[in-house]
């Protein structure tokens, strides 16, 4: 099975949290590790990294935290790969780890280099058009869908 790394899945989860979770104020990365079940030191690495790519901003303060940068119907999982990925193609690592070789080893042969090769970079490009087409308000109807309630919803239930 295709799996992400963990930096990936870290990233993936930590915007959608914000996206699913956020409100008017930001969103406090101590609440984020805490609902990941991750170390804020660890969480705050790949925050940094989302915010320089322009995906998330950094709110300082007593009350800061972070929001999303834009919409989340226009932050796509595409977008956040590329960010987490940096210039390393999905081919140069879970797709070819999946085979189990290095580059010159899956090439080496004139049927690793005329059509396994080729093979794993189609289904890269594929791979990456599909993600494009998810966006992170898709992510988060799929999380209500699955019964999943977000902290400004449950606060709402408070206020009146």
């Amino acid at each position: 099975m295709l799996k992400p790394s963990k930096k990936l899945s870290l990233a993936l989860e930590a915007v959608t949290d914000i996206a699913f979770h956020g409100g008017t104020d930001p969103v406090q990365s101590q609440d984020i590790a805490r609902r990941l079940n991750l170390p804020r030191r660890y969480l705050e690495q790949v925050m940094q990294q989302l915010v320089r790519a322009g995906l998330l901003k950094g709110v300082r303060g007593p009350r800061g935290g972070y929001r999303l940068a834009r919409e989340r119907r226009r932050i796509s999982v595409g977008e956040i790969v590329r960010v987490v990925q940096g210039d390393t193609d999905l081919t140069g690592t879970a797709l070819h780890n999946m085979i189990g070789g290095n580059e010159e080893q899956s090439a080496g042969s004139p049927l690793g280099a005329q059509v396994i090769l080729p093979f794993f970079e189609r289904t890269e490009r594929e791979l990456m058009q599909r993600l494009d087409e998810v966006s992170i308000e898709d992510l988060c109807q799929e999380a209500r869908r699955a019964g999943l309630v977000g902290d400004q919803v449950r606060s709402a239930d408070f206020v009146i």
